[in-house]
């Protein structure tokens, strides 16, 4: 178990709040990192904080701006932008759930493993509502805020714990029809497809991760190792409150109430229509 959690809260489903840790699910350990170096001395490259026609600038009299025009910017100083920064929430209220396959993998940022916190009630909280979310194939949506600024999150079963995926606003993702615009129109062969098809379903496979190398990092790390053998080194230095033991809600009692709390809520039915796939048929070459 990593020494430090990334994030410490609270998970909340209803009336059930359950204490959770947050650890990051990746590692940028195997990225092999490269610094620039100056030949004649080993020496590494540093760089300086430089102002056109200034020069070399102090640390503390550089701000943040943003550009609204060319060479024109608005100044922020840190007071300013302390004030705006959003205090870390210590509850994600899950306020929304969805099929997994309705979320664009576009929005997917970045993920995170779930565990309970330490106690009894945490982990028996945590299992329900994992087992919920794995039974009804369903995931979670809620909002965490963490270093100044606010997520949305999708929280779904992992094995025995829960994964949190930061997800991007709407804003964030870029309209693919513009970029999609100058792909020719093709009629597609009826016969080329077919075949397509058969390939694809010759070569299926359940996926895993750990058939994929990097080519470039292995070829990498060979030629650093092989550099180092021969001697090739350089030399040169370098906002809502924690439930206490008091307050404990009990589970069984706070689920029976969720679910009487939401009984009659009309449910929303949805209105989209899913339209059949046309296939355009295919034209034939004449003589």
């Amino acid at each position: 178990m990593p020494a430090r959690a990334y994030w410490t809260g609270h998970l909340r489903l209803s009336l059930v709040t359950i204490g959770i840790e947050l650890y990051p699910a990746v590692s940028s350990a195997a990225a092999i990192t490269l610094n620039q170096i100056h030949k004649p001395s080993g020496k590494r490259i540093r760089y300086q904080k430089v102002a056109p026609g200034v020069g070399p600038v102090d640390l503390d009299e550089i701000v943040k701006g943003f550009e609204v025009a060319k060479e024109e910017y608005v100044i922020l100083e840190p007071a300013e932008l302390d004030k705006i920064k959003l205090e870390s929430r210590e509850t994600i209220d899950l306020v929304q759930f969805v099929d997994h396959c309705e979320i664009d993998p576009r929005y997917f940022e970045k993920p995170y493993y779930v565990i309970p916190a330490d106690g009894d009630v945490a982990a028996e909280g945590f299992s329900v509502i994992r087992e919920a979310l794995r039974s009804t194939t369903k995931v979670g949506l809620g909002q965490m805020a963490s270093r100044g600024r606010d997520h949305v999150v999708a929280i779904k079963p992992c094995g025995q714990g829960l994964l949190l995926e930061t997800l991007r606003y709407a804003d964030e993702i870029k309209e693919s029809d513009r970029i999609f615009a100058d792909i020719p129109d093709v009629d597609v062969d009826s016969d080329m497809q077919d075949l397509a098809e058969e390939l694809i379903k010759r070569k299926s496979a359940p996926f895993d991760a750990a058939k994929f190398k990097s080519q470039y990092t292995v070829a990498l790390r060979e030629l650093i190792d092989q550099k180092r053998k021969k001697g090739k080194i350089s030399s040169a230095s370098e906002d809502d409150l924690r439930p206490t033991g008091n307050n404990v809600i009990d589970l069984m009692e706070a689920l029976k109430k969720s679910v009487a709390s939401n009984k009659n809520k009309p449910r929303r039915k949805s209105t989209a229509k899913k339209k059949p796939a046309k296939r355009k048929s295919a034209k034939r070459a004449t003589g």
